[in-house]
């Protein structure tokens, strides 16, 4: 499939960089026939939503040009990888709504390949093999005020080198032993230019090729050589890579590649409240501070997935976040608004009650049971949802008090001897309090009013508000569990005075083991989305079981300052 250059050159000008480059590229005299991306993860961990902004552009700038977007992973360090985390990456990509072109690519498939470019650079006189140790190495490299200096192995004859290698390659070497390093310029301004790794040894086992090789390309190596095997003509990466670029530039101008594809840099998402770095999350999963990757604390897009966040909220986030060279740190409530503008839309109606106050309605009888219909939604057609009302009701304990003297301006719930609507029922009417030993309040009996579901009642009995409730004999016990941020500190990567560890909020999880909800959610499936009225937006856990029903609190109905 060929790029339409009319559509291209009738779409309004993008505010996304990188599109403004396609653009121009199209419109150039080497236009690409079609736009080649791709989406490149390492997997050594769950991907967070740092990757979410890049999944959303490498695939849809595929697909706003009618392109292709290839999944590959860079698996070239097997002591950090494994199945798990790539199952992981592929489930996430998913969700998220996109599709990679033909099969899944991997670094590894591509090592035969690499491994004779290396041989390659040698003969051209570009590489050599290197017997510094690491510390050397480091030594030898100078600094960003001193330069370097080159090894003492730096004019080994063109034989030896390739003799010395195919020794690595055949496992006669113990790790640490050498590596192969490029020959470019060890007084070069910029540190990645100054003879970088190419190969080391390594004696470990790979989850995609076995005990095949001993020997494993560097990232900076095969990445783009990666690129241009698969035609990627955008490589698009975040700004950290900006000064590896005359690196990755210089190899695929120093050795006879398929195809020149060119890279682009863009500002990675960062936010507030929030580490994304995939060896510190990883911490966190080991010191079990949280219960594994996909804790809704995390802030991984499977921990999100877990919390209730939705694909399309997290998509719209990162289209408002947009696509710039400008570094910065986003406030995490932005990405809460978009998550809460999603599930208004949404999620399904329910009621439950968190701290539970029993209600008993004098006027109806013992064992009556009514069933009353509620829509599902407000305003999208999803159908109604049954709710059996009895004499025993429960309510929010913060819905009610005995003080007469509060104005219903002040307080809008149930007061004794006034009115209040249950949502969806009767307008009812508190006229007694029962008290336990320790003179606490246990149990309000009330009055219903007549003939007053779904309708107004006469001015008599205007009621200050409106409460959610659950009938007592046919509520579902509940385990809901409350979020809050995980640091405390807005820049817990940031503290120089203390480990990101020291900044965990102790209170990021608050669990409550005993709230009641309507029974309808009996048959909420594992990810579905509720609004709790009055309460805030729950998603169904997949620890639920037949005998207690789990739900995540997602996010509150509305921002709460100072949280």
């Amino acid at each position: 499939m060929s790029i339409d250059k009319t559509a291209v050159e009738t779409t309004p000008k993008s505010n996304n960089f990188i599109h403004q480059i396609i653009d121009s590229d199209l419109q150039s005299d080497h236009a690409p026939v079609k736009i080649v991306t791709r989406f490149p993860p390492e997997p050594n961990g769950y991907l967070h939503i740092g990757h979410a902004k890049s999944i959303c552009l490498n695939f849809g700038t595929a697909e706003k040009y009618q392109g292709v977007c290839h999944l590959r992973f860079d698996d070239t360090n097997p002591e950090k990888e494994s199945q798990e985390y790539i199952d992981a990456i592929k489930r996430d990509i998913t969700w998220l709504g996109f599709s990679w072109h033909e099969q899944i690519k991997y670094t590894s498939s591509y090592f035969e390949q690499l491994y004779l470019w290396a041989v390659y650079l040698i003969e051209q006189g570009r590489a050599y093999v290197c017997d510094l140790t690491a510390e050397q190495a480091r030594e030898y490299r100078g600094n960003f005020t001193t330069p370097g200096k080159n090894s003492p192995y730096r004019e080994r004859s063109i034989a030896e080198n390739l003799a010395l290698f195919a020794a690595m390659k055949a496992g006669e070497f113990a790790e640490g032993h050498c590596s192969l390093r490029a020959k470019i310029d060890m007084q070069s301004s910029n540190m990645n230019m100054r003879d970088p790794m190419l190969y080391r040894i390594l004696n470990v086992a790979h989850h995609q090729t076995g005990s095949d090789w001993c020997i494993y390309p560097i990232y900076d190596f095969a990445h783009g050589q990666s690129d241009a095997i698969e035609g990627v003509t955008h490589s698009i990466c975040t700004l950290e890579f900006e000064g590896h670029r005359p690196l990755y530039d210089w190899f695929i101008d120093n050795l006879p590649v398929p195809a020149i594809p060119r890279q682009y840099e863009f500002s990675r998402l960062e936010l507030n409240y929030t580490v994304t770095s995939k060896r510190k999350l990883k911490q966190l999963v080991d010191l079990k501070v949280v219960f594994g990757w996909d804790d809704p604390r995390m802030p991984t897009i499977s921990g999100m997935r877990r919390r209730g966040y939705t694909a399309a909220a997290i998509k719209n986030f990162c289209e408002m976040v947009g696509v710039t060279r400008a570094n910065g740190v986003v406030d995490v409530a932005m990405l809460e608004s978009a998550v809460r503008e999603d599930l208004e839309k949404n999620a399904k109606r329910a009621m439950c009650v968190i701290n539970p106050l029993k209600i008993t309605i004098s006027n109806f009888a013992e064992g009556q049971c009514e069933l009353l219909s509620l829509p599902v939604h407000p305003k999208l057609e999803m159908g109604n949802r049954e709710l059996p009302f009895s004499r025993h009701l429960y309510i929010e304990k913060e819905d009610f008090s005995e003080d007469t003297s509060l104005g219903r301006k002040k307080f809008k719930r149930l007061v004794i001897g006034d009115y209040v609507r249950l949502r969806g029922a009767y307008v009812i009417k508190a006229e007694q309090v029962i008290r336990d030993d320790n003179d606490q309040i246990v149990e309000v009996v009330a009055s219903l009013v007549p003939r007053t579901v779904g309708a107004n009642p006469a001015p008599e009995f205007k009621p200050r508000g409106v409460i959610h409730w659950v009938s007592a004999e046919h509520a579902l016990p509940c385990e809901l569990r409350i979020y809050g941020r995980l640091f405390t500190d807005p820049s817990p990567d940031k503290d120089k005075e203390k480990s990101f560890i020291e900044l965990v909020n102790p209170d990021s999880l608050q669990v409550i083991k005993q709230a009641w909800a309507e029974p309808s959610l009996k048959m909420a499936a594992v990810e579905s989305a509720y609004q709790f009225e009055r309460t805030g937006y729950f998603v169904a856990d997949s620890d639920s079981t037949a005998e207690k029903l789990v739900f995540n609190q997602t996010i509150a109905l509305r921002e709460s300052k100072g949280k």
